[in-house]
């Protein structure tokens, strides 16, 4: 198991990126720090693999607390969950040794997939026959180029369907997006089931329609 130490300041955040680690096979969630003090005395006290680093801490940057990790002979991996999309504070963590950015809000199936990937650049082991197996080895870091929509879908109204997808945290109706956006039930529909398709979002029935017989379907966001 990859042993992880998740370091958030923001509990609900906290809870959320545990119970999503906990939901990956092969990866166990060690310990929980709210602040870098926290995290500095669940090193001392927890091997540890992994850590999910939030880099606003209540008591200073996240790389800060790296820089000292380092210093003191910490190798445990990082990957950041943050809000920072500084691209100077992003090529400071990777010569820290980020190994991946994951940037909030996000999702369980993003987390999953850069979880992954670290889990496949972990197990490789021997030595490389040459460059080429050096490349596809540290290839398994990157995250590839978005994937082309369906056809008849677009990007800017995949967004906006998504945005009121996060914003409802009761989830939504395709007749309740489609008016929200100005589109018709259908098109909203095509866009949450797409959302599903990709992990984003689940549905669920909804019953106790006095009037409509048909089966209704809630979408939520992926993980509330």
């Amino acid at each position: 198991m990859i042993r992880v130490l998740v370091v958030e300041d923001d509990p609900v955040a906290a809870d959320a990126h545990q119970l999503y680690v906990g939901r990956v096979p092969g990866f166990a969630v060690a310990a929980v720090a709210h602040s870098r003090a926290e995290a500095v005395r669940a090193l001392e006290r927890t091997p540890v693999d992994l850590l999910l680093l939030d880099l606003y801490l209540p008591d200073g940057h996240g790389l800060t607390l790296l820089r000292s990790l380092r210093a003191a002979g910490h190798s445990a991996d990082v990957i950041a969950v943050t809000s920072a999309r500084d691209l100077a504070v992003v090529r400071e963590g990777v010569s820290l040794g980020v190994v991946q950015y994951v940037l909030k809000p996000f999702t369980f199936a993003t987390l999953r997939d850069r979880l992954a990937r670290y889990a496949e650049f972990r197990a490789a082991a021997g030595e490389a026959s040459g460059q080429d197996e050096v490349d596809r080895a540290l290839a398994t870091l990157r995250t590839p180029g978005p994937a082309r929509l369906p056809k008849g879908l677009s990007g800017p109204t995949l967004e906006a369907v998504t945005g009121a997808l996060r914003a409802a945290p009761d989830g939504v109706t395709a007749a309740a997006a489609g008016q929200a956006l100005g589109i018709s039930r259908i098109t909203a529909r095509r866009y949450l089931e797409h959302l599903v398709t990709v992990g984003r979002a689940v549905r669920s029935p909804q019953y106790g329609q006095v009037g409509r017989p048909e089966l209704q379907y809630r979408w939520r966001a992926e993980g509330r």
